[in-house]
């Protein structure tokens, strides 16, 4: 059974820090991604990173902000979120792939994130 679970999330005031967690269990995967949402718009990718050799890459929009990393040994990864704006709030979810896939076919359930003005 896949499962995996975000925390971290909470109210942060902006120009302020958060760091997001991913906890993965139930299969070994070749890349994790994370992804915000705000309520009724389309889900936005933020950073991904391949798991074996830890090469990432990020949206322009997050790059130099935000850093992804992962500690294999605990199947986690991390989104480190620095100067945040308050347009940066939104429901982030990581979610996992295989070698070969075109998308994430495994999802978290997210984690809210409120940045305050």
């Amino acid at each position: 059974q896949v499962h995996l679970a975000e925390s971290g999330g909470g109210l942060v005031q902006a120009g302020g820090s958060l760091r997001l967690s991913c906890t993965a269990s139930g299969r070994t995967f070749y890349a994790v991604g994370w992804f915000r949402q705000v309520p009724g718009k389309e889900r936005v990718f933020l950073a991904e990173i391949i798991l074996k050799g830890g090469s990432a890459n990020y949206a322009e929009s997050v790059k130099g902000r935000f850093t992804i990393s992962s500690d294999n040994a605990l199947s986690t990864v991390y989104l480190q979120m620095a100067s945040l704006k308050s347009e940066e709030t939104a429901v982030y979810y990581c979610a996992a792939r295989h070698y070969g896939d075109s998308q994430f076919p495994f999802w978290g359930q997210g984690t809210q994130v409120t940045v305050s003005s």
